[in-house]
């Protein structure tokens, strides 16, 4: 594959396209420009919920985004939802109650697209404070259709938690994680940044064998093994969770140390 191009670049964010610090890096932002003016389409597929990608759209500008872990595609130019596979409000009460009967411990939150809901007792990491999100009773949480259900434990270690949870949700939904912390996250039966990448990429005419990914978590597995089969390159960053090492194609440099930009750089 030494004369191998890709047709699109897809790239996850937290771990991967963006340093330790949240940012990119100037020569990351370069490179991709140049593939870009070569008429290359980037594509971030990530597990944040579309609120989170105002700044990332300050840097790249335009592009479509697979958020929520291919639930929602996001037109980044006009900030607006594109598609979203959403999990209907009958399944989140039935994963809820029984993953509270199987762990009390466990507590919910979910992403509405722009909108955040979480119970009082849950502890989000991040935007505590930011316009959108806000708390409420469980009965509340799960009343209206949900791009992603948000599981967390505060006692568990992660990959005991997600097993749990896999195991509970079964074929209700799909269960994946992107934290170190005991979190699972849950989307529509069938949904990964696979589903997501795939009808991306199908916009543009293309297959996995035109697209380089790249990731480091759990969550990016799928979009990995439907990269790698098609004939593209699944990258994973040197820091990547082991299965995402043994699902990859290649392995980059850190995110701290621009990998994707190496990488692409060297093709």
């Amino acid at each position: 594959m030494s004369d191998w191009r890709p047709r699109l670049i897809a790239s996850d964010m937290d771990g991967t396209l963006l340093r330790s610090d949240d940012t990119v890096s100037d020569a990351t932002v370069v490179e991709l420009e140049r593939w870009r003016a070569s008429g290359v389409p980037v594509v971030l597929a990530t597990g944040r919920p579309p609120r989170w990608m105002r700044r990332i759209r300050e840097v790249l500008g335009s592009g479509t985004a697979v958020c929520c872990n291919g639930a929602v595609l996001l037109d980044l130019e006009r900030f607006e939802v594109v598609e979203e596979d959403a999990l209907p409000p009958d399944v989140l009460r039935s994963i809820t109650a029984g993953l509270r009967r199987e762990q009390p411990g466990t507590w919910f939150a979910v992403e509405y697209g722009l909108e955040f809901r979480h119970e009082p007792v849950y502890q989000p990491r991040w935007d505590v404070d930011a316009p959108g999100v806000a708390e409420a009773p469980l009965e509340e949480i799960v009343a209206a259709p949900a791009a992603k259900l948000l599981a967390r434990h505060e006692d568990m270690d992660r990959d005991s938690f997600v097993a749990l949870v896999q195991q509970v949700v079964g074929d209700l939904a799909t269960v994946t994680t992107s934290s170190s912390d005991a979190l699972a996250e849950i989307s529509a039966p069938g949904v990964t940044k696979a589903t997501g990448l795939a009808r991306v990429a199908a916009t543009h005419g293309l297959g996995p064998e035109d697209v380089v990914f790249f990731g480091d978590m759990p969550n990016d597995v799928a979009a990995f093994d439907w990269v790698r089969e098609g004939g593209g390159r699944a990258v994973a960053m040197a820091q990547a969770h082991p299965e995402v090492l043994a699902a990859a194609t290649d392995v980059t440099g850190t995110n701290d140390d621009d990998g994707v930009a190496a990488f692409l750089a060297s093709l």
